[in-house]
């Protein structure tokens, strides 16, 4: 494979329909949490990134214009406004804690989502606007540019980062546990 950027990897398949100007294809793959960081320091100013657990960019952006993107209320069914994503800029009161971390944090609590949601869940980044909260006040945003897969590997560093922390109060964000 071709590497895309230090810690990225070309992804090897995909659709070939457009959205954004990229092709689901030529996204990145982000190959481990210490990458997922060094792209979340690198952010340009202004540039808001999240994370998504869905079956991909050319599902969730099919029709090219952002204001068609939705996501759809679990218990109700109605649409929302934005699609559903986990923001990865870190808070203010996380200190001077440990960046990696942050990020394995954001990739574990919504792990579940690929086993409920079904084959080819999986999440990736994107630089987007939030622009409402759904009804498990969760970020409702627009999407304005696909950055990244997350790899296999780089979600297993993720358990393991998690798991490895002195909690047996925690775990992934899943409304059945």
């Amino acid at each position: 494979m071709n590497a895309a950027r230090p810690g990225m990897v070309r992804a090897a398949r995909g659709t070939e329909e457009a959205m954004n100007g990229v092709r689901e294809e030529a996204l990145p793959v982000v190959e481990s949490l210490d990458h997922l960081a060094a792209l979340l320091r690198k952010a340009g100013r202004g540039e808001e990134l999240y994370v998504r657990w869905s079956r991909g960019p050319d599902a969730d952006l099919s029709s090219g214009r952002e204001a068609d993107q939705s996501s759809k209320d679990a218990l109700t069914g109605i649409d929302l406004p934005g699609l559903s994503a986990n923001p990865l800029a870190v808070e203010p009161w996380w200190g001077d804690r440990p960046l990696r971390l942050w990020v394995a944090r954001r990739l574990y609590d919504y792990c579940h989502l690929r086993e409920l949601r079904g084959p080819g869940v999986r999440p990736w980044v994107l630089v987007g606007e939030q622009i409402g909260r759904g009804p498990d006040n969760e970020p409702l945003v627009r999407c304005h540019r696909p950055v990244a897969w997350v790899s296999e590997r780089a979600l297993q560093e993720a358990d393991r980062a998690v798991e490895a922390q002195p909690s047996s109060e925690w775990g992934p964000l899943h409304r059945a546990d």
